[in-house]
C-alpha cells in the first residue's frame, strides 16, 4: 500500500513569512478507496511566530472576519496553541515513511512551511521530489471533485481529508494504478 500525506495550513497572510494558525495533515493511499487516516491537527503559537518576525496581513485578517463564525473561531482561538518546536516535531513524525506529500498548490503551503523551518534552522522533512499538487490534478477532471464533497472549507484537517478523497477519486477516474 502506498502512503501519501496531504498537508494544509491556515494562515494570517499569503507571503512566505505569514503567521501559521493551524496545520492539518492526513495519510492516504491514492490508489485505493481506503479512508484517509492518521490525521494530524496543530494549532500553532501565534505570539511565538510574531516574536520571530513572522507577519500578519491586515487583508487576510479582514478576510477571516468574513468567514463562517465556527470556522473563524476555530482558526483564531487562543486555545490549545502549541510551540513551534512541537509543531516541527509533529510534522516530522507525520512525514516519516511517506512516499509523496501533497498540498493544494505548492507555492502556498510548502513555501510558508519551508520558510518557517528555515527560520527555525530546521531541515524540512520532505524532499523536493516528493511534493505533489492536488490543484493541478483536479483541473484535469471534467468537473472539480471538491465542489460536490466539501462544505467546511478552511479547517486545515477537514481540507486535508477532502483533498485526499478527491485525489483518490481523480486517480480512479483516470485509471491510475500503483507504480512508479
Amino acid at each position: 500500500m502506498a502512503v501519501h500525506g496531504m498537508i494544509d495550513i491556515e494562515t494570517l497572510g499569503v507571503d512566505p513569512d505569514a503567521v501559521v494558525l493551524t496545520i492539518g495533515g492526513i495519510k492516504f493511499d491514492p490508489y485505493s478507496e481506503i479512508e484517509p487516516h492518521d490525521g494530524l491537527y496543530l494549532r500553532c503559537n501565534v505570539d511565538e511566530q510574531t516574536e520571530l518576525g513572522r507577519n500578519v496581513d491586515e487583508n487576510t485578517l479582514a478576510w477571516w472576519n468574513k468567514q463562517d463564525p465556527k470556522i473563524r473561531d476555530e482558526a483564531l482561538s487562543d486555545d490549545d496553541r502549541v510551540t513551534l518546536n512541537t509543531v516541527t516535531k509533529q510534522i516530522n513524525k507525520f512525514c516519516v515513511g511517506l512516499d509523496s506529500i501533497w498540498c493544494q498548490g505548492p507555492t502556498f503551503d510548502f513555501t510558508i512551511l519551508e520558510n518557517l523551518y528555515r527560520q527555525l534552522g530546521t531541515p524540512v522533512p520532505w524532499h523536493y521530489w516528493q511534493i505533489r499538487d492536488s490543484r493541478t490534478l483536479f483541473k484535469m477532471m471534467p468537473k472539480d471533485p471538491r465542489k460536490e464533497m466539501q462544505s467546511d472549507l478552511h479547517n486545515a484537517l477537514a481540507d486535508c481529508y477532502y483533498q485526499a478523497k478527491c485525489v483518490q477519486k481523480t486517480y480512479k477516474h483516470f485509471g491510475v494504478v500503483n507504480g512508479r
